[in-house]
């Protein structure tokens, strides 16, 4: 099997889903009350064990095999740098550096985004820099509702502030969610297509060898309205 062989995210959607501008504003207006699990509890705990309460805090969330982690919390030594993911597997799997060699100012944990965002919010923490990398775009028409920018915890997003950056290989997902950000915030969002020189996951290289156009959005939430608290 060929390595750059991926291919874009196939759907009968070309533009902007109909629906999401009423779904995003549904969601920021009615209240979502998904009890916690208790193990989503404790990540949060595990999650800022080793943090000392004062040094900035990033979130990649969906981080997958946490390459992206690693190279973030080396970009940004004076940060507490989280990786979340809902797969222990994903989190298992072996690293490009030896244990010793991996930043000390990051954790690993395994948590359901849907309650970890809430969480964070709950417990009054802010972020000051927040990554979405490629998440499932599930980019079936019916499948609107999967998408983070239209799901009911959309809201706590923008909400725990920071810079927020979103890439994908499929155009409609940045566009999306840079419609849902605008209607959460009331600010232009700028998305542009990029080159990965130095790609931060292993999709965005595959997807990069693969000669795919990739997507991002970047917005700073700290001055941002960021939407009404459910």
């Amino acid at each position: 099997m060929s390595y750059a062989n991926s291919r874009i995210p196939q759907s009968a959607q070309q533009g902007v889903h109909e629906a999401l501008a009423e779904r995003v504003r549904k969601h920021l207006t009615e209240p979502f009350r998904k009890p916690f699990a208790d193990y989503n509890r404790v990540a949060l705990q595990t999650a800022l064990a080793g943090w000392d309460g004062r040094a900035p805090l990033i979130l990649d969330a969906g981080c997958g095999v946490g390459h992206s982690t690693i190279q973030i919390a080396r970009a940004f030594p004076d940060h507490w740098v989280m990786g979340v993911d809902q797969s222990e597997d994903r989190l298992n799997r072996r690293k490009p550096y030896p244990e010793a060699l991996l930043p000390k100012n990051m954790v690993f944990v395994r948590a359901d985004l849907v309650d970890f965002w809430r969480l964070l919010d709950g417990a009054g923490l802010r972020l000051a820099r927040h990554y979405l990398l490629y998440p499932n775009p599930w980019p079936k028409i019916g499948h609107l509702g999967r998408r983070w920018h239209a799901h009911p915890v959309f809201p706590w997003i923008p909400r725990l502030g920071g810079v927020l950056e979103c890439r994908s290989n499929w155009s409609v997902y940045i566009e999306e969610f840079a419609l849902a950000l605008e209607i959460a915030c009331g600010r232009r969002v700028i998305r542009e297509a990029f080159t990965a020189e130095a790609p931060l996951t292993p999709f965005e290289r595959k997807y990069r060898d693969s000669g795919q156009a990739l997507y991002r959005l970047a917005l700073d939430l700290s001055a941002a309205d960021a939407g009404t608290k459910n």
